[in-house]
């Protein structure tokens, strides 16, 4: 029963590796394994004589800071479910999280979050914030504090079946839907990703991504933590490109997680100020969005490590595909890699599987999938049908079982009949030695119901115009793959993880079609 909960497995690990580290606080102090456990312990016993109970939310907004993993850890100890939050939310964005999953309490920072405090005195929340000043301190929370039973604690039994997690979808075609994910979703998710990155206690990593997002969260910290290796969090509680090599050698690094967007600022950073030496990783792996095989194959020449492409959602606790590692196989770029530890299925509209080569939606079942999305019968009866999850996202298996994605269903871009993958468009795009990033997208059309245009950021210091793009995807895509309109920018609307949602942007560029000059976007 153990190991089928994610509580259990980190207790088994702070039982193996007690004296080893765990959490860095850079440049701060470190945390072995278990002190970690020992904190994560006295913080949940807290939070039940405070009143939560078995099923009850907690939400939590900090940065990625020490305090956020011990109190996440701490909420599913508790047999409650754990609701990561992005800090920057506006306190209307607050409102309808904190409502919609239902939280019975929001724990910040001590230097707390307005927003989402306003939103949760004006829905009647408890707040309580939380600081660990050091190692050895006591964690202080700001909750009332009665004789506290550790006792009480220690019988509680965590079950697989308690939901853990609870995350919203991005939302990229409707309002975002609840997913609710057990403690065996999160424990299966992470036995998957050690296996397939064959993590051990001599691991270490740097987080790079937030942890209110299921890539960091799963992939970066519990994978780490469940295999007895080891996290550093930058001191500035997110991530930054001038400190993360300098983080990455004094902890030891031995790999790192990101999205496609940070992998291309840690590569800018090397092109403008290069590191004197990199540290030996064992691989780099990119996941949450594709990343295009130029890209791979410049991170590879430069810092002498395997990018591994990885494929993941939120409704599967992250990982359902990956390139392995070098000993394990081939990795292809291009590719997404193989199913692990699930069933995988490419079906047609009528649920039969498809032969090697041929395109149809990808369809999961193992058990880290999630039971289903919150209050939301419609969504459910979409996505699970013919017994299994579908992802919404086109693809196909080659014959060494190896994923090629095409794109989501609602992304192709349909140009008179003709089905345009927007990623093989992206992928060409970035291939032009002049340009740093791209996205290409679909916008209506009289003539052929849709066209595809593309927005592209040139490398600093070149001279790139829109016929010199459209000169290169002629010679070298399909004719009614070339894009009609090409939008020169220096800079991409992303979500808060930054992905880049193709609506978005396409959105965005339509309503400044008639603009002589784009307005600049954050990152």
């Amino acid at each position: 029963m153990e190991t089928l909960t994610l509580t259990g497995l980190l207790k088994r690990v702070a039982g193996e590796f007690p004296h080893r580290r765990a959490i860095s606080v850079s440049g701060k102090f470190d945390l072995t394994h278990a002190r970690l456990h020992e904190l994560v312990e006295g913080a949940a016993a807290c939070l039940v004589a405070a009143g939560i109970k078995p099923g009850d939310v907690v939400a939590l907004t900090f940065p990625n800071t020490v305090e956020l993993v011990i109190m996440f850890l701490a909420v599913i100890r508790a047999r409650g479910t754990a609701a990561p939050l992005n800090p920057a939310y506006t306190t209307e964005e607050f409102e309808f999280y904190l409502s919609d999953s239902e939280s019975k309490m929001l724990l910040t920072s001590k230097e707390g979050n307005n927003s989402a405090q306003a939103a949760a005195s004006k829905l009647n929340i408890p707040q309580a914030s939380v600081t660990l000043p050091s190692a050895d301190s006591e964690l202080d929370i700001s909750l009332p504090r009665p004789e506290l039973d550790h006792n009480m604690i220690t019988k509680l039994a965590n079950d697989p079946s308690d939901v853990a997690l609870f995350l919203h979808t991005s939302g990229t075609t409707s309002r975002p839907k609840g997913v609710p994910l057990t403690q065996l979703n999160l424990a299966s998710s992470v036995k998957n990703l050690m296996s397939v990155y064959r993590l051990t206690e001599f691991d270490s990593t740097v987080i790079v991504l937030p942890l209110f997002h299921v890539h960091g969260l799963l992939a970066a910290l519990l994978s780490s933590l469940g295999a007895g290796g080891a996290v550093t969090l930058p001191a500035a509680g997110r991530f930054s490109a001038s400190t993360f090599w300098e983080d990455m050698k004094k902890y030891r690094a031995t790999w790192y997680t990101a999205v496609p967007t940070i992998h291309q600022i840690i590569l800018d950073r090397h092109s403008s100020k290069p590191e004197t030496d990199y540290p030996k990783l064992r691989f780099i792996r990119s996941c949450s969005a594709s990343l295009a095989p130029a890209i791979l194959a410049q991170l590879e020449a430069v810092f002498g490590a395997p990018v591994l492409e990885a494929y993941a959602m939120t409704e599967a606790s992250h990982l359902m595909c990956s390139n392995p590692l070098p000993e394990d196989g081939s990795h292809k770029p291009g590719s997404v890699g193989k199913p692990v530890g699930q069933e995988m299925a490419i079906l047609d509209e009528n649920g039969t599987p498809q032969e090697a080569q041929a395109s149809g939606e990808v369809c999961i079942r193992g058990p880290n999938v999630t039971r289903g999305y919150k209050e939301n019968p419609e969504a459910n009866k979409a996505a699970f049908q013919f017994g299994w999850f579908h992802t919404g996202d086109v693809g196909f298996l080659d014959s060494d079982g190896y994923l090629h994605l095409v794109g989501r269903i609602k992304e192709l871009i349909n140009r008179g009949g003709e089905k345009i993958s927007p990623i093989e468009v992206d992928a060409v795009l970035l291939s032009h030695p002049d340009i740093a990033q791209a996205v290409a997208f679909g916008v209506p059309d009289d003539k052929y119901g849709e066209e595809i245009n593309c927005a592209v950021i040139p490398r600093e210091g070149s001279n790139l115009d829109e016929p010199e793009v459209v000169r290169f995807c002629k010679k070298n895509l399909a004719a009614f793959k070339v894009p009609k309109k090409v939008f020169i920018t220096d800079s991409l609307p992303r979500t808060a993880t930054g992905k880049i949602q193709r609506r978005i942007v396409a959105e965005h560029f339509l309503a400044q079609i008639s603009t002589a000059k784009l307005p600049k976007f954050g990152a």
